[in-house]
């Protein structure tokens, strides 16, 4: 059987491993962070590109902290916009396919209603307009060629996220002040990683979104990692950590945040016959992962 090779710029990251572990059989997979491969480098992702010869190359690289972009721009357009730009300028002149990552953030959380795939970016961060600029340059350079996939609130057992970070807060303090006045939808990199996977074995191209089912506020993430967690036993059953509900404005950060970013992903489920899983029972997967991971030294 001929095997689909497939190049994974960003390899590191919480989707890049993901995406590692979950390959089919079928995939012939070259996997390479940011050391092995720099999306910056116009030169180093031609020659990549040239000497591997992947039938289709995911970008799952990215500049993601939010805040320390507005202060570090020049970097996240480096990174978002210009990696992106250098791996779909090889993608077209080696005349192979990509998959391209982008970010509720490209919205203004204005909107009451799902966003739609056709609804006009507004970003009001540069981690968003960041984004945002690569997606353009990207379908413009790839048109028919290239699968941009928007998703939000990703997390993982592997690397940093919110949730591995309010699990360790929990745990040190007795109480927390979570957002409550943002809405959105948690990721399980899982998910994203299934639908990337299933995408290319149906050759499935323009600009798709991608979450778990369901809407919630950072509060209601929260605490429903607090009662997972709870009745799994990564927490101390003997310690109690209460969440309370505060503000945007109670909690000033550098970024502006979508109000509400809740993506519409009804195109995507239906032209990939999935049935979307609830964004609580993924936690609950992801936190049973988490738990016996822990079991087992030295895995991150």
């Amino acid at each position: 059987m001929n095997k689909t090779r497939v190049l994974i710029a960003g390899a590191s990251g919480q989707l890049g491993h993901e995406l590692v572990r979950s390959a089919p059989e079928s995939v012939d997979l070259i996997a390479l962070d940011e050391t092995q491969l720099d999306i910056t480098g116009q030169a180093s992702v031609s020659k990549a590109v040239d000497s591997i010869s992947p039938d289709w190359i995911i970008n799952a690289a990215a500049y993601t902290a939010v805040d320390k972009a507005e202060q570090q721009s020049e970097l996240a357009y480096r990174v978002n916009r210009d990696g992106a730009i250098n791996l779909a300028l090889a993608a077209k002149q080696a005349d192979k396919k990509l998959i391209h990552i982008s970010t509720d953030f490209v919205f203004d959380g204005t909107q009451s209603s799902p966003y739609q795939v056709a609804d006009k970016p507004n970003p009001k961060s540069v981690y968003g307009a960041s984004k945002q600029a690569g997606d353009e340059h990207v379908m413009s350079i790839l048109s028919g060629k290239v699968l941009i996939i928007r998703t939000a609130w990703v997390y993982s057992s592997h690397g940093q996220n919110f949730v591995k970070t309010m699990l360790k807060l929990m745990a040190e303090r007795n109480e927390l002040g979570i957002v409550a006045d943002q809405a959105g939808t948690p990721t399980w990199t899982r998910t994203l990683a299934q639908v990337i996977w299933k995408s290319m074995g149906q050759e499935l191209t323009g600009i798709h979104h991608c979450t778990d089912a369901g809407v919630a506020s950072w509060y209601d993430f929260a605490v429903a990692i607090y009662e997972e967690a709870k009745t799994l036993g990564l927490l101390d059953i003997n310690h109690d950590c209460e969440i309370m509900p505060i503000s945007t404005k109670d909690y000033p950060a550098p970024a502006v945040r979508p109000a509400s970013s809740v993506l519409d992903k009804t195109i995507t489920w239906e032209a990939l016959d999935i049935k979307p899983l609830h964004w609580r029972e993924s936690l609950r997967y992801m936190m049973k992962e988490l738990l016996t991971d822990q079991k087992q030294p030295g895995r991150t």
